[in-house]
């Protein structure tokens, strides 16, 4: 069920147990599993975007297999601020192990009041994930396949290979001082002239490549296969499903697919005892080649060739030919397999109280092999003639990596419900210990003399390599929960947590968080009992504090690194075993403790049609562990200490309309969240880049100088104070904000005249969707998006020639300042002149200059579906038959360049999916 039908008598999960939605005095957020298996995703954690208040989720790519960050109510600590992820009341390390299909619903607990019966881990928020079960007297078979496709939705283009050499000769140009009859300093006036031309007959002295269409695709294939059975029967209850993913990408060699399997069994053995016995297992497969293409093919120019005319490998840029690396270069592979069990047995030796014994395993082995091959080239004239090996691929190597891991998490639980008169209580008391070791293993060798054969036996011992490392980290915990309510009008409920951790030395091992919250159900007063248009109104209250305690394993202890050196024995050189303490250890660091206080608010109208939440808060983090500088001369890395605070202020909202008009069921939801992190004292830490997180600032916000458009003249530049010497008209002209004395002292110098320039955190991140059906027809529409974000426009979206030879943006192609130009065209000039001096030591530095809104709307999917009449379904002894076809990610408003998503990195792209889908219940 989606969240927007959730009604007050529903009952959502909290920590360790269920409670009816009007029962909550703390803030939790719920979304039902049909809404997220709706989405169409592979991966779960891009699924929750838009979805939830306060839950904020940015990703960079749609490459398969890409995750995506989750953030509950922004930024908590400069360190780990993932959520913990609780999956059937037990803590999992990966929230996209999880498949959408068998999700039942979704709660994110995002207070402390409700979140502190985690303690330990749950400074960050915590997301409880439900599977589904069978019901007694159920079953069914069930069947779900989609196929689709995606498409980039946005990608840029380049200049060809014309306007290549034209803006390379200008360049060269303007860094020589644009002397007279030097206009022609790198491609003669020859080559411009006739370039194009004489590519026709001479194609390998005159390339002009097309590098977007040589290294990608225009789209790329996915395919999701879902089968599922449930039995229900008096005594014992099976859901078993086994979900097959495949998806590619937009280019060759790269593939993602995934095997999830889930077995949740229910039994009842007498009276007093069940037990609940389920198990998943997870085989991923990535392939990928030794390079991802994207990057290449936006930065290599159209004169320079991928083949040679009779189609031989040729050496692109004196051997960087990206094409070349990508069909001939290797692969570099993984193989994923997680299993995760539970046993949880439960005894009720008096009415009212529950006894729970839970013990979960979670394995994990992961496998990476990176094998790089050698790839040579040989003269355009001459197939025999050697003439080199493409860059990072002159000899054939392999790398293998194995990883195992365990995690065994054990729980011991006792609830007591009762009442008296209309006094209702809940009482929870727990133990729960974790215990995490991994190990890692990692060979190589060099030299291969086949590159057919990608096995370490191959390799020559006097190239091998190998390591290895393991790590271990355990926790230990009791807690407690009451929940009271007065006649379902006044609630309270108390929590505590006892936390300790490895991660700290024994006698500062130890941290109880504690939290309370209230609510007061105000329709059930009198004076408002009778309303007409009013259903429900609680008002809710909270504060708790939480930990952290995420920096490694073993900061407290003396931990000795160990490594190999040369070594000097008589006249020979040999390898020798080195060992050294690189961390200082501190023993007395403790938890970071964020405590919150929230306040909300939870109002109906209209018989629950209208439905309105809104909470408002305050997160304060302190004693955040971090590492802080001791003096050189001691040798030793900067050691994490107990410093630092951060504030967080925020708000988030959702409101909901759902209503039927005969056989037409219609809803809407929209939701709306903001916050801002603002940095308190961190012992005089600055982190310090284009980004800056100090005392004052808000959490990596944007540091630079302030900009004041370009130069137009050089009387202009010998007038104004510049950053360097290098500085000429077209260049970006920077404000002398201060000097030594603490006003502008006629020079643009970094430690006194780049300021802070806004925050670079997203603002009013929003999402909602609208959901339609009528007689078997049903529509769904989401969206999703940011009001407003300083973004910077970087320097791959605009920056010709970064590497000196790579390409020029085509958005950038006649908008830039030049001496071609007119006085007129300069003055209305978006971009800076072409220099590699001006560009290095000036027009790129970080400014107000290339910060926009980054604030964007998306239309999120969209799904049509029909569900067959019951008559002829049932004619075909089935239970029901639905198609459907989907479009995700369709269009976005933003105010980015042209070809750039607002959710993309240069490295990758984000792509619409456009599905069609079939569900058959047997």
């Amino acid at each position: 069920m989606a969240e927007e039908a959730i009604g007050i008598e529903e009952v959502v999960a909290i920590g360790y147990g269920t409670i009816k939605k009007k029962d909550l005095t703390g803030s939790v957020a719920t979304v039902g599993g049909s809404t997220i298996a709706g989405r169409q995703t592979t991966q779960l954690s891009q699924a929750l975007q838009g979805t939830l208040p306060g839950v904020i989720v940015t990703r960079n790519t749609s490459e398969p297999g890409a995750t995506a960050s989750i953030r509950i109510r922004g930024i908590t600590t400069i360190g780990d601020s993932n959520p913990l992820i609780i999956v059937d009341g037990v803590p999992v390390g990966n929230i996209n192990d999880i498949n959408s299909y068998d999700i039942e619903n979704i709660s994110v607990l995002k207070d402390a009041a409700s979140a502190s019966i985690y303690g330990a881990r749950a400074a960050s928020g915590v997301i409880i994930i439900t599977t589904k079960r069978a019901k007694a007297g159920q079953i069914n078979l069930e069947y779900n396949v989609g196929y689709g496709v995606d498409k980039p939705t946005e990608f840029p283009q380049v200049v060809g290979a014309q306007r290549y050499i034209e803006m390379v000769n200008e360049l060269v140009w303007n860094d020589a001082g644009n002397k007279v009859g030097g206009e022609y300093p790198r491609y003669s006036k020859d080559q411009v002239d006739n370039w194009m031309e004489r590519s026709k007959t001479n194609p390998n002295e005159y390339p002009t490549t097309n590098w977007i269409d040589l290294l990608l695709k225009d789209m790329a294939p996915r395919q999701t296969h879902q089968f599922s059975i449930t039995g229900g029967g008096e005594k014992i209850q099976t859901k078993a499903s086994i979900v097959y993913d495949k998806a590619g990408a937009l280019y060759d060699y790269r593939k993602f697919e995934r095997i999830s399997t889930r077995i949740n069994n229910g039994v009842t053995i007498n009276d007093y005892l069940s037990a609940i016995v389920d198990f998943s297992f997870n085989h991923t497969i990535n392939e990928s080649p030794t390079l991802n293409p994207v990057w290449d093919a936006l930065r290599y120019p159209a004169i320079y060739p991928a083949l040679w005319a009779d189609g031989r490998i040729a050496e692109g840029k004196t051997g960087a030919n990206a094409y070349a690396e990508l069909h001939n270069g290797g692969f570099n592979n993984s193989w994923g397999n997680t299993f995760t069990g539970k046993i949880s047995l439960e005894f009720r030796p008096v009415k009212n109280l529950v006894f729970t014994g839970i013990f979960s395993p979670n394995l994990t082995f992961t496998k990476y092999k990176n094998f790089v091959k050698q790839i040579a080239y040989f003269d355009a004239n001459d197939a025999t003639a050697f003439s080199g090996y493409i860059s990072g691929h002159n000899t054939t190597n392999l790398l293998e990596t194995r990883n195992d891991g365990k995690t065994i998490t054990k729980q011991l639980l006792a609830n007591y419900t009762g009442k008296y008169l209309n006094h209702h209580f809940n009482i929870l008391s727990g133990y729960e210990d974790y215990y995490s070791f991994g190990e890692s293993l990692k060979a190589s060798r060099d030299q291969f003399a086949l590159s057919n054969f990608p096995y370490l036996n191959l390799g020559p011992l006097d190239f091998r390599g190998n390591s290895g490392a393991a790590s271990e980290v355990a926790y230990r915990s009791l807690f407690g929960r009451v929940l009271y309510d007065y006649n379902n009008k006044y609630y309270l409920q108390a929590n505590i947590r006892y936390d300790g951790s490895s991660r700290f030395h024994p006698d500062f091992r130890w941290a109880s968080f504690p939290s309370v919250s209230a609510g007061w159900v105000v329709s059930q007063e009198p004076f408002l009992k009778n309303s007409t248009y009013l259903s429900f109104l609680k008002l809710r209250g909270s504060w708790g504090t939480l930990g952290n305690e995420r920096i490694g394993n073993y900061p407290y202890q003396s931990t000795i690194s160990f490594s190999s050196g040369l070594f000097y024995k008589g006249n020979d050189i040999v390898s020798g075993l080195t060992a050294a303490q690189v961390q200082y250890a501190i023993q007395n660091i403790t938890w970071e403790t964020t405590e919150t206080s929230d306040i909300g608010l939870d109002a109906y109208f209209f018989n629950n049609r209208l439905m309105f939440t809104g909470d408002y808060y305050i997160k304060q983090t302190r004693d955040m562990l971090l590492p802080l500088e001791i003096p050189d001369y001691m040798g030793f890395d900067n050691p994490d200490q107990n410093t630092g605070l951060m504030e967080t202020k925020g708000w988030d909202t959702q409101l909901t309309w759902n209503d039927k008009i005969g056989d037409f069921n219609y809803s809407a939801s929209f939701n709306v969240s903001d916050y801002k992190s603002v940095m308190g004292n961190l012992g005089g830490i600055v982190f310090l880049g284009d980004q800056i997180t100090r005392e004052g600032s808000e959490y990596n916000e944007w540091y630079g100088y302030q900009s004041s458009g370009l130069f137009q003249t050089q009387e202009e530049v010998a007038n104004s104070p510049v950053l360097n010497t290098s500085v000429k008209p077209g260049d970006i002209k920077y404000m002398d904000i201060s000097g030594p004395e603490g006003i502008p002292d006629g020079k643009i110098t970094a430690d006194y005249d780049r300021v802070l320039l806004g925050g670079s955190g997203p603002r009013f991140i929003y999402g909602g969707n609208v959901q339609l059906d009528y007689k078997g027809v049903d529509l769904s529409v989401a969206f999703q998006g940011i009001g407003k974000q300083n973004n910077r426009i970087v320097n791959d979206m605009v920056e010709p020639f970064q590497t000196a030879w790579t390409n020029a943006p085509q958005i950038i192609d006649g908008k830039y300042w030049s001496l071609y130009n007119t006085a007129e065209q300069n003055l209305n000039a978006r971009y800076p002149r072409l220099s590699d001096t001006g560009a290095r030591y000036n027009n790129y530095v970080m400014s107000d200059f290339w910060l926009i809104d980054g604030g964007y709307f998306r239309l999120k999917n969209i799904t049509l579906g029909y569900t067959l009449p019951q008559k002829i379904v049932n004619s075909a002894k089935l239970k029901n038959v639905r198609i459907y076809a989907s479009v995700s990610d369709m269009f976005s408003i933003n105010n980015y360049p042209k070809g750039w998503d607002p959710e993309t990195k240069s490295t990758s792209y984000i792509s619409k999916a456009f599905n069609f889908g079939l569900s058959v219940k047997f």
